[in-house]
């Protein structure tokens, strides 16, 4: 392919790109259920109290996925040293891509296109351990959230066959399992490699996976660590505006509910399209326990989405336009 091609090719489908991203967003807005009502109840409810808090929200939003960039610029370290910009640019990028794929896995083909061509697929593995490092964490939290739920609020009627809460109890202490086993594999990521050198059939992508032993014991605490900063940052900003949208509550109590809202959201296979109807109605069902003003829930959810997925999203399509598909060698 030579440059003339390339440079054509490039600027043709970064412009396809964004358009098809843009309007993916657009439907996604103009075909939420409730969505006018949810944003005018929310624009009242701030009027009333202050923009103060929509305003945080807002700059957290920046920090929670500055966070998220600082992680891959460290994940992709051994394969290419990149900017922490060209990080930041990467992610929000890949949340563009996100919006319609199952569990937002596209974020991966967002990513990967700011790096070298020889480096893209390498990045997937990359990547993956940073989703990783994520899911802990939002397993650990949601298990906490989810003992003090199950201690506090029984929901099965008392004369039933089985015992308050069994079958929770019983999913808790499967998770409980999965979680030990997660963080074992974690720490223990030659395990994966060594899978992909024994099946014959998986042996020629073992050059893609390589990297994932390159990350020390000291790399992979740091990894949690910001995945547990950029989780109390997306949970802080949920509380935020919520508080900010008139709804009252203790705020340790809404942060376990809201863990298990997280992790049931981590559980449940979705894509981002469907997300918000599926967040709406667990949020209500959880946060529900603590206040009946399921129309703040809900704006909070919206708003939620709003600023942490489609506002990201937006900025995301828009750098695309500036990214090379297809790289010189």
């Amino acid at each position: 392919m030579n440059k003339s091609t390339k440079i054509i090719l490039n600027y043709l489908l970064g412009a396809v790109l964004f358009g098809w991203l843009g309007y993916s967003i657009y439907h996604q807005l103009v075909h939420r259920e409730n969505l006018e009502q949810s944003l005018s109840h929310m624009g009242r409810t701030l009027q009333e109290k202050g923009w103060i808090g929509l305003l945080l929200v807002l700059i957290l939003m920046f920090f929670n996925w500055g966070l998220e960039a600082k992680k891959w610029q460290k994940l992709v370290r051994p394969l290419e040293p990149i900017s922490f910009l060209r990080a930041f640019s990467a992610i929000l990028s890949g949340v563009s891509f996100s919006i319609n794929t199952p569990n937002r896995i596209g974020e991966y083909g967002g990513r990967i296109l700011y790096l070298k061509n020889h480096n893209k697929l390498k990045a997937i593995a990359a990547t993956i351990v940073g989703s990783f490092s994520q899911l802990i964490v939002t397993v650990i939290f949601g298990l906490i959230g989810m003992l003090y739920y199950l201690n506090n609020f029984t929901l099965v009627k008392e004369n039933s066959y089985f015992p308050p809460n069994f079958w929770e109890k019983i999913v808790f202490g499967i998770l409980v399992v999965i979680c030990v086993l997660t963080i074992l594999l974690y720490f223990r990521l030659q395990i994966i490699l060594a899978v992909f050198e024994k099946v014959r059939f998986l042996r020629k992508a073992k050059v893609f996976v390589q990297i994932i032993v390159r990350y020390s014991a000291g790399d992979l605490r740091y990894l949690l660590l910001l995945s547990a900063l950029r989780y109390v940052v997306f949970s802080a900003q949920y509380l935020i505006l919520l508080d900010a949208l008139g709804l009252e509550f203790l705020w340790w109590q809404a942060f376990l509910l809201n863990s298990v809202i997280y992790l049931v959201m981590a559980m449940v296979p979705t894509i981002a399209i469907a997300e918000l109807g599926i967040r709406g109605k667990v949020s209500i069902y959880f946060l529900g326990l603590l206040s009946t003003n399921t129309a703040v829930i809900i704006a909070a959810t919206g708003g939620i989405w709003l600023i942490n997925l489609c506002l990201p999203a937006v900025i995301g399509s828009v750098l695309l336009l500036g990214v090379k598909i297809f790289k010189d060698k």
